[in-house]
């Protein structure tokens, strides 16, 4: 018999729940405010089957570029062959939380600043 292909085949692993973490999602996973231009990483959500990406963007990172009432519109990189493409997919708030791949960078940047301040004024006296 020929080995089916479905939408959510190979999926056993990625789409589980963990441990004690069973039911329906908090409030503050609809409580949580995003912006145009945010980075966001997708993590699908298998007790909320609307809205749901395709498995190939399960743990993928993407920036923000639409919001509607209860989705967001996320631009993802995928590779396919020798290009990078820019995919726009439409995904509920169930299955995005915000990433924090540029918190190292903004603490980075900060220090930075203060460093410079401090140097400005040591400087000019």
């Amino acid at each position: 018999m020929v080995r089916s292909g479905g939408t959510r085949s190979n999926t056993r692993d990625m789409y589980s729940r963990p441990y004690r973490g069973h039911g329906m999602p908090s409030l503050s996973t609809y409580l949580t405010n995003f912006k145009v231009g945010d980075y966001v990483e997708i993590i699908t959500n298998s007790a909320v089957q609307q809205g749901m990406p395709f498995k190939f963007y399960h743990g993928k990172t993407g920036r923000i570029f639409n919001i509607s009432r209860g989705a967001v519109g996320v631009e993802v990189n995928k590779v396919v062959r020798n290009k990078k493409l820019a995919k726009r997919i439409h995904v509920r708030i169930e299955h995005v939380k915000k990433s924090r791949c540029t918190e190292e960078l903004k603490t980075r940047v900060r220090s930075r600043d203060a460093m410079r301040r401090e140097a400005r004024e040591k400087g000019g006296e």
